[in-house]
């Protein structure tokens, strides 16, 4: 009877395992997984060389049709800004959420630089790592850019992950200027410098083939997937499967193994059954480096490029896809930058932006997700290393006297052309009827600058202006 007893018991028991087991497992199925974020950053891409935004397609010499995808299947931004047109300050911005000179990086760091990114700094990596977003797998493949010292790599920063280029692919020792002045251009996996002088022919192949492993491997958890390719930075370097495929030459090859790159996660996490719960997000850090001619991409209709305050060094390609949240064959035209994206993405996965300091983004959903909203700021500035130089409020952009790179000669194949620096006097532009800021408007809009100038004001307070010799109040160092 005894024995009865226990067998009874030990069957009750069971049961009770089972059924609490399968009411676990279907609260588990019933709680939405958070989504996966795939972020492509490319390296001096212009704002018309992708397809969907230039205005003569077929005359581009190369097509881009993955990328062009994206668009059709979700939203195209139109008027998407980095803060400065420049490599390490417009990474500091894209991945801190403020304005680079509020986290005390500008220019292009060099193999020389003894700082980088502050580990004070709360990285978008770092936001998909807090345990309020669940802890996400996160990876790099490609060019870090804020740092090469030990203390400033990016599993230092909340990568898992590291794989690429610790600077700009031009700072080795081919450099067609300073020729021999920087060491052999390192590789580096994690924190490992695993090749000295790599063979860049192959960086896009490399880095596409890492970020295809890992969505793999992370196919069951969520991840964060940050691709920063070197191309089309100069020197362009194309694999032997896209060389001599375009009319465009080398560029148009570079950029059509890029596209490619972008079609190969595409059909990854349409495989894998990750397609309808992963935001993809393409963009660019910079406009096109004009003074490299034939090797150089294209800003038109936007006046200049890279290393220049003026639209077509900071205003950006921009397109973002998530099936069933962004509505497909979107366009907004209000203007937002980079620093939105990590208080956007950390709302969307329900983490927290840090609360004891300035963040200068803003959460701009409604705007990607197709609502018709206005643009959450009511001012966006532009500085070139720590002068700024232009503020743009609605359709309106005011430039502040200074100089700018103008390429009076440009160069061919690989070697720079001529650059002059003329000076552009107090500018009032109206960028909904001039795309190309070429009509001067202030004389006949006085209240406007009036308006403008109370931005301009606020900004050199807050962020200073070398200019004007100004210290901002509320900057915080780099790391040193």
């Amino acid at each position: 009877m005894a024995r009865k007893i226990v067998l009874l018991v030990l069957a009750l028991w069971f049961v009770a395992l089972r059924v609490g087991g399968e009411e676990a497992q279907a609260v588990q199925r019933s709680k939405p997984r958070l989504p996966n974020v795939v972020l492509f950053f490319i390296d001096d891409l212009g704002y018309a060389d992708v397809g969907v935004f230039n205005q003569n397609k077929a005359a581009m010499g190369y097509s881009t049709p993955n990328i062009d995808r994206l668009a059709a299947e979700g939203i195209r931004l139109t008027d998407f800004y980095v803060p400065q047109a420049v490599c390490s300050a417009s990474r500091a911005a894209l991945l801190t959420g403020c304005y680079s000179n509020r986290v005390g990086i500008s220019g292009a760091l060099d193999h020389k630089a003894n700082y980088g990114i502050n580990a004070n700094e709360t990285t978008l990596a770092e936001v998909f790592k807090s345990p309020k977003a669940g802890g996400y797998a996160t990876a790099i493949y490609g060019k870090w850019h804020l740092g090469h010292l030990p203390q400033f790599m990016p599993t230092r920063h909340g990568f898992d992950e590291y794989f690429g280029l610790p600077y700009s692919n031009d700072m080795w020792p081919n450099h067609p200027v300073n020729k021999n002045y920087y060491p052999p251009l390192p590789l580096i996996e994690n924190d490992k410098v695993i090749q000295l002088m790599p063979d860049q022919s192959q960086l896009t192949t490399w880095y596409t083939e890492h970020a295809i492993s890992f969505i793999e491997r992370n196919k069951d958890n969520p991840f964060f997937l940050y691709v920063p390719h070197n191309m089309p930075h100069v020197p362009l370097f194309v694999s032997d499967k896209f060389k001599g495929k375009t009319k465009r030459g080398l560029f148009g090859d570079v950029v059509e193994e890029i596209d490619w790159s972008v079609g190969q996660v595409l059909a990854t996490l349409k495989r894998l059954k990750l397609d309808q719960n992963t935001l993809v997000i393409f963009t660019s850090d910079n406009g096109p480096w004009l003074s490299y001619g034939n090797h150089a991409g294209s800003a038109k209709p936007l006046r200049e490029g890279k290393g220049t305050e003026m639209d077509g060094g900071v205003r950006e390609p921009f397109i973002a896809r998530w099936p069933g949240k962004i509505p497909a064959g979107t366009v907004s035209h209000e203007p937002v930058m980079t620093i939105d994206l990590l208080p956007t993405l950390a709302k969307l996965i329900g983490a927290e932006v840090p609360k004891d300091r300035i963040i200068d983004g803003l959460d701009i959903w409604p705007i990607l997700s197709g609502k018709k909203v206005k643009s959450p700021h009511d001012a966006l500035y532009f500085y070139w290393g720590k002068e700024l130089q232009a503020v743009r409020a609605g359709k309106w952009k005011l430039h502040l006297p200074h100089t700018y790179r103008f390429i009076e000669t440009p160069g061919a194949d690989g070697k720079p052309g001529k650059d002059t620096y003329p000076k552009i006097e107090l500018s009032l532009f109206n960028l909904e009827t001039d795309i190309g800021e070429t009509k001067n408007l202030a004389d006949k809009y006085p209240e406007v600058v009036k308006q403008l100038m109370v931005f301009v004001e606020r900004a050199r307070e807050d962020l200073g202006d070398s200019l004007t010799k100004r210290d901002g109040k509320n900057v915080r160092p780099a790391g040193k």
